[in-house]
Protein backbone atom coordinates (compact mmCIF):
# COMPACT_ATOMS: atom_id res chain seq x y z
CA UNK A 1 0.00 0.00 0.00
CA UNK A 2 1.01 3.58 -0.41
CA UNK A 3 1.89 5.58 2.68
CA UNK A 4 1.00 8.99 1.23
CA UNK A 5 -2.07 10.94 2.31
CA UNK A 6 -1.96 13.41 -0.58
CA UNK A 7 -3.95 12.86 -3.79
CA UNK A 8 -2.24 12.20 -7.09
CA UNK A 9 -1.65 15.25 -9.28
CA UNK A 10 -0.75 15.58 -12.93
CA UNK A 11 2.89 15.18 -13.87
CA UNK A 12 4.91 18.33 -14.38
CA UNK A 13 6.37 19.30 -17.73
CA UNK A 14 9.60 17.49 -18.52
CA UNK A 15 12.74 19.49 -17.78
CA UNK A 16 16.09 19.46 -19.51
CA UNK A 17 17.92 17.11 -17.17
CA UNK A 18 20.52 14.39 -17.69
CA UNK A 19 19.15 11.29 -19.43
CA UNK A 20 19.50 9.04 -16.37
CA UNK A 21 17.54 11.44 -14.20
CA UNK A 22 15.00 12.11 -16.95
CA UNK A 23 14.24 8.38 -17.19
CA UNK A 24 12.63 8.44 -13.76
CA UNK A 25 11.13 11.93 -13.83
CA UNK A 26 7.46 12.32 -14.81
CA UNK A 27 6.98 13.56 -18.34
CA UNK A 28 4.34 15.95 -19.60
CA UNK A 29 0.84 14.56 -19.12
CA UNK A 30 -1.11 14.21 -22.37
CA UNK A 31 -4.55 15.77 -22.48
CA UNK A 32 -7.41 13.60 -21.24
CA UNK A 33 -9.35 13.50 -24.52
CA UNK A 34 -6.84 11.51 -26.62
CA UNK A 35 -6.19 9.20 -23.68
CA UNK A 36 -9.89 8.48 -23.22
CA UNK A 37 -10.22 7.64 -26.89
CA UNK A 38 -7.80 4.74 -26.40
CA UNK A 39 -9.88 3.14 -23.63
CA UNK A 40 -13.03 1.04 -24.19
CA UNK A 41 -16.19 3.15 -24.29
CA UNK A 42 -18.85 2.41 -21.69
CA UNK A 43 -22.13 4.03 -20.71
CA UNK A 44 -22.88 4.84 -17.06
CA UNK A 45 -25.53 2.10 -17.11
CA UNK A 46 -23.02 -0.46 -18.42
CA UNK A 47 -20.54 0.48 -15.71
CA UNK A 48 -23.19 0.23 -13.02
CA UNK A 49 -24.11 -3.26 -14.22
CA UNK A 50 -20.46 -4.33 -14.32
CA UNK A 51 -19.93 -3.16 -10.74
CA UNK A 52 -23.27 -4.45 -9.41
CA UNK A 53 -21.91 -7.57 -7.68
CA UNK A 54 -19.24 -5.46 -5.99
CA UNK A 55 -21.64 -2.78 -4.74
CA UNK A 56 -23.95 -5.50 -3.42
CA UNK A 57 -21.08 -7.32 -1.68
CA UNK A 58 -19.94 -4.28 0.34
CA UNK A 59 -17.33 -6.20 2.38
CA UNK A 60 -14.05 -7.74 1.26
CA UNK A 61 -10.70 -8.95 2.56
CA UNK A 62 -7.36 -7.39 1.64
CA UNK A 63 -4.30 -9.61 2.11
CA UNK A 64 -0.79 -8.12 2.28
CA UNK A 65 1.76 -10.92 2.26
CA UNK A 66 5.36 -11.02 1.17
CA UNK A 67 8.95 -11.25 2.36
CA UNK A 68 8.27 -8.40 4.80
CA UNK A 69 6.39 -10.91 6.97
CA UNK A 70 9.78 -12.25 8.14
CA UNK A 71 11.19 -9.03 9.64
CA UNK A 72 7.58 -8.49 10.85
CA UNK A 73 7.95 -4.76 11.32
CA UNK A 74 5.92 -3.17 8.52
CA UNK A 75 5.59 -3.86 4.79
CA UNK A 76 7.70 -0.75 4.06
CA UNK A 77 10.56 -2.00 6.24
CA UNK A 78 12.97 -2.06 3.29
CA UNK A 79 12.32 1.64 2.67
CA UNK A 80 12.04 2.78 6.28
CA UNK A 81 15.31 1.10 7.28
CA UNK A 82 16.97 1.71 3.89
CA UNK A 83 17.87 -1.96 3.55
CA UNK A 84 19.99 -2.90 0.54
CA UNK A 85 19.10 -5.74 -1.83
CA UNK A 86 22.01 -7.74 -0.43
CA UNK A 87 20.81 -7.39 3.16
CA UNK A 88 17.18 -8.05 2.21
CA UNK A 89 18.15 -11.28 0.46
CA UNK A 90 18.09 -13.24 3.73
CA UNK A 91 14.31 -12.94 3.83
CA UNK A 92 14.03 -14.43 0.34
CA UNK A 93 16.34 -17.28 1.36
CA UNK A 94 14.28 -18.04 4.49
CA UNK A 95 10.76 -17.62 3.08
CA UNK A 96 9.05 -20.94 3.84
CA UNK A 97 5.35 -20.60 4.76
CA UNK A 98 4.95 -24.23 5.76
CA UNK A 99 1.56 -23.65 7.43
CA UNK A 100 0.03 -21.85 4.45
CA UNK A 101 -3.48 -23.20 3.90
CA UNK A 102 -5.49 -20.85 1.67
CA UNK A 103 -8.57 -23.01 2.21
CA UNK A 104 -8.49 -21.97 5.86
CA UNK A 105 -8.01 -18.33 4.88
CA UNK A 106 -11.02 -18.58 2.59
CA UNK A 107 -13.14 -20.18 5.30
CA UNK A 108 -12.24 -17.43 7.76
CA UNK A 109 -13.02 -14.73 5.19
CA UNK A 110 -16.38 -16.29 4.38
CA UNK A 111 -17.27 -16.80 8.04
CA UNK A 112 -16.42 -13.15 8.69
CA UNK A 113 -19.05 -12.19 6.13
CA UNK A 114 -16.63 -11.08 3.42
CA UNK A 115 -17.67 -11.59 -0.19
CA UNK A 116 -14.40 -11.04 -2.08
CA UNK A 117 -10.65 -10.96 -1.47
CA UNK A 118 -7.71 -9.08 -2.99
CA UNK A 119 -4.16 -10.38 -2.44
CA UNK A 120 -0.78 -8.77 -3.09
CA UNK A 121 0.63 -10.70 -6.04
CA UNK A 122 3.62 -8.36 -5.84
CA UNK A 123 4.21 -5.53 -3.38
CA UNK A 124 6.72 -2.68 -3.53
CA UNK A 125 9.61 -4.94 -2.51
CA UNK A 126 9.28 -6.61 -5.92
CA UNK A 127 8.81 -10.17 -4.64
CA UNK A 128 6.17 -12.17 -6.56
CA UNK A 129 3.89 -14.70 -4.91
CA UNK A 130 3.10 -16.10 -8.36
CA UNK A 131 5.24 -18.14 -10.76
CA UNK A 132 6.18 -15.44 -13.25
CA UNK A 133 8.44 -16.43 -16.14
CA UNK A 134 9.91 -12.91 -16.20
CA UNK A 135 11.75 -13.04 -12.88
CA UNK A 136 13.44 -15.39 -10.43
CA UNK A 137 12.42 -13.14 -7.55
CA UNK A 138 9.35 -15.24 -6.81
CA UNK A 139 7.92 -17.78 -4.40
CA UNK A 140 8.79 -20.78 -6.56
CA UNK A 141 12.51 -19.95 -6.12
CA UNK A 142 12.29 -19.77 -2.32
CA UNK A 143 11.96 -22.72 0.07
CA UNK A 144 8.18 -22.36 -0.51
CA UNK A 145 8.73 -23.88 -3.99
CA UNK A 146 5.17 -23.30 -5.21
CA UNK A 147 2.86 -20.78 -6.81
CA UNK A 148 1.09 -19.31 -3.80
CA UNK A 149 -1.35 -17.29 -5.91
CA UNK A 150 -2.65 -20.34 -7.77
CA UNK A 151 -3.58 -22.04 -4.50
CA UNK A 152 -5.19 -18.82 -3.22
CA UNK A 153 -7.39 -18.44 -6.30
CA UNK A 154 -8.56 -22.05 -6.20
CA UNK A 155 -9.33 -21.95 -2.47
CA UNK A 156 -11.28 -18.70 -2.47
CA UNK A 157 -13.27 -19.61 -5.55
CA UNK A 158 -14.18 -22.91 -3.90
CA UNK A 159 -15.78 -20.94 -1.04
CA UNK A 160 -17.78 -18.84 -3.49
CA UNK A 161 -15.71 -15.69 -2.99
CA UNK A 162 -14.69 -13.35 -5.78
CA UNK A 163 -10.94 -12.93 -6.25
CA UNK A 164 -8.72 -9.97 -7.05
CA UNK A 165 -5.04 -9.17 -7.42
CA UNK A 166 -3.04 -6.27 -6.06
CA UNK A 167 0.04 -5.52 -8.18
CA UNK A 168 2.57 -2.89 -7.16
CA UNK A 169 3.68 -0.45 -9.82
CA UNK A 170 6.69 0.27 -7.63
CA UNK A 171 9.51 -2.25 -7.51
CA UNK A 172 12.45 -1.88 -5.15
CA UNK A 173 14.26 -4.94 -6.53
CA UNK A 174 14.05 -4.72 -10.32
CA UNK A 175 17.37 -3.47 -11.76
CA UNK A 176 15.69 -1.30 -14.43
CA UNK A 177 13.26 0.45 -12.08
CA UNK A 178 14.61 3.96 -11.58
CA UNK A 179 15.29 5.18 -8.07
CA UNK A 180 12.67 7.72 -6.95
CA UNK A 181 11.78 9.46 -3.73
CA UNK A 182 9.98 6.38 -2.38
CA UNK A 183 12.83 3.97 -3.16
CA UNK A 184 14.89 2.52 -0.28
CA UNK A 185 18.03 3.91 -1.93
CA UNK A 186 16.58 7.38 -2.63
CA UNK A 187 19.02 10.25 -2.96
CA UNK A 188 19.22 13.82 -1.72
CA UNK A 189 20.16 15.76 -4.84
CA UNK A 190 19.53 15.59 -8.57
CA UNK A 191 23.15 14.62 -9.06
CA UNK A 192 22.78 11.68 -6.65
CA UNK A 193 19.67 10.48 -8.48
CA UNK A 194 21.47 10.75 -11.81
CA UNK A 195 24.29 8.56 -10.46
CA UNK A 196 21.87 6.07 -8.87
CA UNK A 197 19.94 5.72 -12.11
CA UNK A 198 22.87 5.25 -14.44
CA UNK A 199 22.10 2.18 -16.53
CA UNK A 200 18.48 1.89 -15.34
CA UNK A 201 15.81 1.98 -18.03
CA UNK A 202 12.12 2.51 -17.30
CA UNK A 203 11.25 1.32 -20.82
CA UNK A 204 12.49 -2.12 -19.78
CA UNK A 205 10.57 -1.95 -16.51
CA UNK A 206 7.35 -0.77 -18.19
CA UNK A 207 7.43 -3.85 -20.40
CA UNK A 208 8.08 -6.01 -17.33
CA UNK A 209 4.93 -4.63 -15.69
CA UNK A 210 2.84 -5.33 -18.78
CA UNK A 211 4.25 -8.83 -19.09
CA UNK A 212 3.50 -9.69 -15.47
CA UNK A 213 0.03 -8.16 -15.46
CA UNK A 214 -0.70 -10.14 -18.62
CA UNK A 215 0.37 -13.31 -16.78
CA UNK A 216 -1.90 -12.53 -13.83
CA UNK A 217 -4.87 -11.88 -16.10
CA UNK A 218 -4.23 -14.86 -18.37
CA UNK A 219 -3.07 -17.74 -16.18
CA UNK A 220 -5.66 -17.78 -13.40
CA UNK A 221 -9.04 -17.59 -15.12
CA UNK A 222 -11.54 -14.79 -14.65
CA UNK A 223 -10.24 -12.17 -12.21
CA UNK A 224 -12.79 -9.86 -10.64
CA UNK A 225 -10.66 -6.95 -9.39
CA UNK A 226 -7.19 -5.58 -10.01
CA UNK A 227 -5.46 -3.07 -7.75
CA UNK A 228 -2.59 -1.27 -9.52
CA UNK A 229 -0.80 0.69 -6.80
CA UNK A 230 0.33 3.52 -6.84
CA UNK A 231 1.22 6.84 -8.54
CA UNK A 232 2.99 9.76 -6.88
CA UNK A 233 3.30 12.20 -9.75
CA UNK A 234 4.52 15.75 -9.31
CA UNK A 235 7.33 17.19 -7.26
CA UNK A 236 10.87 15.94 -7.41
CA UNK A 237 11.53 12.35 -8.42
CA UNK A 238 7.94 11.13 -8.50
CA UNK A 239 6.20 8.77 -10.88
CA UNK A 240 2.93 9.07 -12.74
CA UNK A 241 1.02 8.00 -15.82
CA UNK A 242 3.89 8.39 -18.29
CA UNK A 243 6.21 6.31 -16.10
CA UNK A 244 3.75 3.40 -16.03
CA UNK A 245 2.39 3.98 -19.55
CA UNK A 246 -0.90 3.90 -17.68
CA UNK A 247 -3.31 4.17 -20.58
CA UNK A 248 -1.80 1.32 -22.55
CA UNK A 249 -1.48 -0.77 -19.40
CA UNK A 250 -5.15 -0.20 -18.57
CA UNK A 251 -6.16 -0.81 -22.18
CA UNK A 252 -4.47 -4.20 -22.01
CA UNK A 253 -6.21 -4.99 -18.71
CA UNK A 254 -9.61 -4.19 -20.22
CA UNK A 255 -8.90 -6.29 -23.31
CA UNK A 256 -7.78 -9.31 -21.29
CA UNK A 257 -10.57 -9.14 -18.71
CA UNK A 258 -13.48 -6.98 -19.96
CA UNK A 259 -15.51 -7.47 -16.79
CA UNK A 260 -12.73 -6.64 -14.33
CA UNK A 261 -13.02 -3.80 -11.80
CA UNK A 262 -9.99 -1.46 -11.59
CA UNK A 263 -8.91 0.92 -8.82
CA UNK A 264 -7.86 4.55 -9.24
CA UNK A 265 -4.10 4.72 -8.72
CA UNK A 266 -2.77 4.85 -12.28
CA UNK A 267 -2.75 8.67 -12.27
CA UNK A 268 -5.72 8.72 -14.66
CA UNK A 269 -8.13 10.58 -12.38
CA UNK A 270 -9.11 12.99 -15.16
CA UNK A 271 -9.48 10.36 -17.89
CA UNK A 272 -12.94 8.91 -18.63
CA UNK A 273 -12.67 5.16 -18.07
CA UNK A 274 -9.35 5.57 -16.26
CA UNK A 275 -10.70 4.10 -13.02
CA UNK A 276 -13.78 2.38 -11.62
CA UNK A 277 -13.78 3.33 -7.95
CA UNK A 278 -12.09 5.71 -5.52
CA UNK A 279 -9.90 4.33 -2.75
CA UNK A 280 -9.64 6.43 0.44
CA UNK A 281 -6.98 4.64 2.48
CA UNK A 282 -7.05 4.44 6.29
CA UNK A 283 -9.63 7.22 6.16
CA UNK A 284 -13.36 7.57 6.89
CA UNK A 285 -15.03 9.95 4.44
CA UNK A 286 -17.62 12.30 5.94
CA UNK A 287 -20.11 11.40 3.24
CA UNK A 288 -20.52 9.63 -0.09
CA UNK A 289 -17.32 10.22 -2.07
CA UNK A 290 -17.86 12.78 -4.81
CA UNK A 291 -15.94 13.63 -7.99
CA UNK A 292 -16.87 16.79 -9.88
CA UNK A 293 -20.03 17.05 -7.82
CA UNK A 294 -21.18 13.51 -8.64
CA UNK A 295 -21.39 10.45 -6.41
CA UNK A 296 -18.94 7.74 -7.46
CA UNK A 297 -18.31 4.12 -6.42
CA UNK A 298 -15.82 4.01 -3.57
CA UNK A 299 -14.11 1.61 -1.22
CA UNK A 300 -12.09 2.39 1.87
CA UNK A 301 -9.19 0.05 2.61
CA UNK A 302 -8.40 -0.28 6.30
CA UNK A 303 -6.18 -2.26 8.66
CA UNK A 304 -6.86 -3.94 11.98
CA UNK A 305 -3.80 -2.10 13.27
CA UNK A 306 -1.39 0.44 11.79
CA UNK A 307 0.40 -1.91 9.39
CA UNK A 308 -0.66 -3.71 6.22
CA UNK A 309 1.95 -6.45 6.43
CA UNK A 310 2.35 -8.64 9.51
CA UNK A 311 3.77 -6.52 12.33
CA UNK A 312 4.53 -8.56 15.40
CA UNK A 313 4.90 -5.65 17.85
CA UNK A 314 2.25 -3.22 16.53
CA UNK A 315 -0.23 -2.64 19.33
CA UNK A 316 -2.91 -0.21 18.09
CA UNK A 317 -5.43 -2.87 17.13
CA UNK A 318 -9.01 -1.71 16.73
CA UNK A 319 -11.70 -3.29 18.91
CA UNK A 320 -14.53 -5.39 17.45
CA UNK A 321 -16.99 -2.55 18.13
CA UNK A 322 -14.78 -0.06 16.28
CA UNK A 323 -14.42 -2.40 13.31
CA UNK A 324 -18.12 -3.19 13.02
CA UNK A 325 -18.96 0.50 13.30
CA UNK A 326 -16.42 1.14 10.52
CA UNK A 327 -18.22 -1.35 8.28
CA UNK A 328 -21.64 0.14 9.02
CA UNK A 329 -20.41 3.72 8.65
CA UNK A 330 -18.91 2.89 5.25
CA UNK A 331 -22.10 1.30 3.92
CA UNK A 332 -24.19 4.15 5.36
CA UNK A 333 -22.29 6.45 2.96
CA UNK A 334 -22.64 4.18 -0.09
CA UNK A 335 -19.17 2.62 0.10
CA UNK A 336 -17.39 -0.72 0.42
CA UNK A 337 -14.95 -1.80 3.15
CA UNK A 338 -11.80 -3.74 2.21
CA UNK A 339 -10.43 -5.01 5.52
CA UNK A 340 -6.80 -6.07 5.59
CA UNK A 341 -5.11 -9.10 7.09
CA UNK A 342 -1.31 -9.47 7.14
CA UNK A 343 -0.44 -13.18 7.37
CA UNK A 344 2.65 -14.37 9.23
CA UNK A 345 5.74 -15.70 7.51
CA UNK A 346 4.52 -19.24 8.23
CA UNK A 347 1.35 -18.53 6.30
CA UNK A 348 -1.23 -18.15 9.07
CA UNK A 349 -3.43 -15.36 10.37
CA UNK A 350 -2.24 -14.43 13.84
CA UNK A 351 -4.64 -14.76 16.77
CA UNK A 352 -5.43 -11.04 16.95
CA UNK A 353 -6.63 -11.14 13.35
CA UNK A 354 -8.57 -14.37 13.89
CA UNK A 355 -10.37 -12.85 16.89
CA UNK A 356 -11.47 -9.82 14.91
CA UNK A 357 -12.55 -11.85 11.90
CA UNK A 358 -14.62 -14.00 14.26
CA UNK A 359 -16.21 -10.86 15.76
CA UNK A 360 -17.14 -9.68 12.27
CA UNK A 361 -18.62 -13.11 11.60
CA UNK A 362 -20.77 -13.20 14.72
CA UNK A 363 -22.21 -9.83 13.81
CA UNK A 364 -22.71 -10.30 10.06
CA UNK A 365 -24.31 -13.72 10.52
CA UNK A 366 -27.16 -12.08 12.41
CA UNK A 367 -27.12 -8.60 10.89
CA UNK A 368 -25.82 -9.02 7.35
CA UNK A 369 -29.15 -7.94 5.85
CA UNK A 370 -28.25 -4.41 6.87
CA UNK A 371 -24.99 -4.57 4.85
CA UNK A 372 -25.30 -6.68 1.70
CA UNK A 373 -27.13 -4.86 -1.07
CA UNK A 374 -27.51 -1.87 1.26
CA UNK A 375 -26.52 1.73 0.76
CA UNK A 376 -27.09 5.25 2.05
CA UNK A 377 -30.61 5.94 3.35
CA UNK A 378 -32.95 8.18 1.33
CA UNK A 379 -32.63 11.84 2.40
CA UNK A 380 -36.08 11.95 4.04
CA UNK A 381 -34.85 9.55 6.74
CA UNK A 382 -32.55 11.21 9.25
CA UNK A 383 -30.42 9.19 11.65
CA UNK A 384 -31.29 9.72 15.32
CA UNK A 385 -28.39 10.58 17.67
CA UNK A 386 -25.91 7.73 18.23
CA UNK A 387 -27.16 5.71 15.27
CA UNK A 388 -26.19 4.96 11.68
CA UNK A 389 -28.68 4.19 8.91
CA UNK A 390 -28.41 1.85 5.95
CA UNK A 391 -31.08 1.09 3.38
CA UNK A 392 -31.84 -1.75 0.99
CA UNK A 393 -33.61 -0.31 -2.07
CA UNK A 394 -34.63 -3.76 -3.33
CA UNK A 395 -36.48 -4.76 -0.16
CA UNK A 396 -37.35 -1.20 0.93
CA UNK A 397 -36.09 -1.84 4.43
CA UNK A 398 -34.29 0.70 6.58
CA UNK A 399 -31.76 -0.31 9.23
CA UNK A 400 -31.10 1.64 12.41
CA UNK A 401 -27.71 0.66 13.91
CA UNK A 402 -27.71 1.63 17.58
CA UNK A 403 -24.18 2.63 18.60
CA UNK A 404 -25.06 3.71 22.16
CA UNK A 405 -27.91 1.82 23.77
CA UNK A 406 -30.62 4.23 24.98
CA UNK A 407 -32.74 4.19 28.09
CA UNK A 408 -35.75 2.65 26.42
CA UNK A 409 -36.80 4.90 23.55
CA UNK A 410 -35.43 6.25 20.27
CA UNK A 411 -37.37 9.01 18.55
CA UNK A 412 -37.52 8.80 14.76
CA UNK A 413 -38.24 12.35 13.65
CA UNK A 414 -40.46 12.58 10.59
CA UNK A 415 -40.97 8.81 10.27
CA UNK A 416 -44.69 8.76 11.17
CA UNK A 417 -46.80 7.09 8.50
CA UNK A 418 -43.76 5.63 6.75
CA UNK A 419 -43.08 2.45 8.76
CA UNK A 420 -45.22 -0.69 8.65
CA UNK A 421 -43.28 -2.81 11.15
CA UNK A 422 -40.12 -2.81 13.28
CA UNK A 423 -38.00 -5.60 14.73
CA UNK A 424 -34.58 -6.25 16.16
CA UNK A 425 -32.70 -7.81 13.29
CA UNK A 426 -30.64 -10.39 15.19
CA UNK A 427 -33.66 -12.29 16.55
CA UNK A 428 -36.68 -10.83 14.67
CA UNK A 429 -38.31 -9.76 17.93
CA UNK A 430 -40.89 -7.00 17.54
CA UNK A 431 -40.04 -3.42 18.44
CA UNK A 432 -43.21 -1.54 19.31
CA UNK A 433 -43.85 1.82 17.67
CA UNK A 434 -46.00 4.75 18.74
CA UNK A 435 -46.56 8.27 17.47
CA UNK A 436 -46.21 9.91 20.84
CA UNK A 437 -44.21 9.60 24.02
CA UNK A 438 -46.27 10.14 27.17
CA UNK A 439 -45.26 10.08 30.85
CA UNK A 440 -46.87 11.38 34.01
CA UNK A 441 -44.79 14.53 33.53
CA UNK A 442 -45.35 15.33 29.87
CA UNK A 443 -47.16 14.34 26.70
CA UNK A 444 -45.48 14.85 23.32
CA UNK A 445 -48.59 13.97 21.33
CA UNK A 446 -48.61 17.47 19.94
CA UNK A 447 -45.37 16.89 18.01
CA UNK A 448 -46.67 15.31 14.83
CA UNK A 449 -44.66 13.35 12.28
CA UNK A 450 -42.42 11.48 14.74
CA UNK A 451 -42.30 7.80 15.70
CA UNK A 452 -41.04 6.40 18.96
CA UNK A 453 -39.28 3.01 19.01
CA UNK A 454 -39.68 1.35 22.38
CA UNK A 455 -36.55 -0.72 22.89
CA UNK A 456 -35.83 -3.11 25.77
CA UNK A 457 -34.06 -1.50 28.72
CA UNK A 458 -31.21 -4.01 28.53
CA UNK A 459 -28.94 -3.99 25.50
CA UNK A 460 -29.10 -7.28 23.56
CA UNK A 461 -25.97 -9.42 23.50
CA UNK A 462 -24.96 -8.01 20.11
CA UNK A 463 -21.95 -5.77 19.50
CA UNK A 464 -24.04 -3.20 17.62
CA UNK A 465 -27.79 -4.00 17.69
CA UNK A 466 -29.83 -3.23 14.57
CA UNK A 467 -33.49 -2.35 14.23
CA UNK A 468 -35.02 -3.33 10.91
CA UNK A 469 -37.81 -1.04 9.73
CA UNK A 470 -40.18 -2.39 7.09
CA UNK A 471 -41.24 0.69 5.16
CA UNK A 472 -44.70 1.22 3.73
Amino acid sequence: MRRLAVPCVLAALALAVPAAARAQAPSAAPSAAPLAAQLPAETPQQKEARLQWWTDARFGMFIHWGLYALPARHEWVKKYERISDADYQKYFDQFDPDLYDPREWARQAKQAGMKYAVITSKHHEGFCLFDSKYTDYKATRTPARRDLIKAFVEAFRAEGLRVGFYYSLLDWHHPSYTVDRNHPQSGSTDAEYAALNAGRDMDVYRQYVKDQVRELLTNYGAIDIIWLDFSFAGGAHGKGRSDWDSVNLLKMVRELQPGIIVNDRLDLDDVPGGWDFRTPEQFKPRGWVMVNGQRVPWETCQTFSGSWGYHRDEATWKSPAQLIELLVDTVSKGGNLLMNVGPTARGTFDQRAKDRLAAFGRWTQANGRSIYGATQAPPEFKAPPNTLLTYNPATKRLYVHVLAWPMGDIVLEGYAGKVAYAQLLHDASEVRLSERRATIWMDEAGKTGDLVMRLPMLKPDVEIPVVELVLK
